[in-house]
């Protein structure tokens, strides 16, 4: 035998019965052909009925424990009753049943649920809003209402508009997995938002207050004297909104910028500097 019964359905060799009957039913339901008409789920699912139908046997799991894949030529004890199911011989298992009414004799299947991807930038992202949406290699067209402050990953249901039911049962859902595109200024972390924040040699040494575009808007930006590169400024609550709790923080970098070329006055005043400060960052 290519495949053991016990490794088919995902189970140890000690499984009870109602183990054995809930692994049936959980694979049962993935590959039964009319609710899966992906290629080799139909051999699949014969695959997982044959394994059920010895296991579930006591007689029949009896000799395969002891003999394996020789079971079938030992003959069996012909005084001994056989548990069958009326419907394709499966013991225990009314597939009707097992299939929760999908099929009674209409031939009902619900649509599959659906999956899309949603890019967004970190701006639309942080508004939210309409957006309209086709899906690649159909001419279905979505008006998609993204709420605000969406943050990677998050998935955005949009009920019955998945795979189209069959004999008049609803179809599924679509969900669309929201990815946001790498931004020139932003970096998210969650709902945090992190940008650099760039700033003279004097801003930092004597202090200032700067304004930083964000993706809501401009916000005032208090950098503190004697501000080294590398020092992060939290602004509270100024990240991604948060429809259902806190918003996320803005963290803004300080980076020492220096000019590329200067002027004859700026190379005194700096010479000048030089010459009385006593400060000496490798100092250790």
């Amino acid at each position: 035998m290519a495949t053991d019964f016990y490794d088919t359905l995902g189970i140890a060799r000690d499984a009870s019965a109602d183990d054995l009957q809930r692994a049936y039913r959980r694979l049962a339901r993935r590959y039964h052909p009319d609710v899966n008409s992906d290629p080799g789920a139909e051999e699949r699912f014969k695959e997982v009925s044959e394994a059920y139908q010895v296991l579930s046997d006591p007689e029949q799991r009896g000799r395969y424990d002891r003999f394996g894949g020789d079971f079938r030529r030992i003959a069996e004890d012909a005084g001994r009753p056989r548990r069958t199911s009326a419907a394709q011989g499966f013991p225990g298992i009314d597939i009707e049943d097992l299939l929760s009414g999908l099929f009674r004799g209409r031939g009902r299947v619900p649509g599959a649920d659906q999956e899309a991807v949603l890019e967004l930038s970190v701006e639309e992202a942080y508004r939210g809003g309409h957006r309209r949406l086709t899906l690649p290699n159909t001419d279905r067209r979505y008006d998609v209402m993204v709420p605000p402050g969406v943050v990677d990953g998050q998935r955005i249901r949009l009920a019955g508009q998945g795979g189209r039911g069959a004999g008049g049962a609803p179809a599924g859902d679509l969900y669309l997995v929201v990815r946001i595109r790498p931004h020139r200024r932003y970096r998210l972390s969650g709902r945090d938002i992190h940008l650099t924040l760039p700033v003279t040699p004097w801003e930092a040494a004597l202090g200032t207050t700067v304004s930083v575009t964000t993706p809501g808007g401009e916000v005032k930006v208090r950098v503190t004297a004697g501000s080294s590169s590398g020092r992060r400024l939290r602004l509270r609550g100024e990240g991604m909104p948060n429809p259902r709790g806190a918003a996320g923080d803005l963290y803004a970098e300080v980076r020492v910028m220096v000019p590329k070329h200067l002027t004859r006055r700026e190379r005194e005043l700096f010479e000048e500097l030089a010459a009385v400060s006593e400060f000496t960052p490798r100092r250790a």
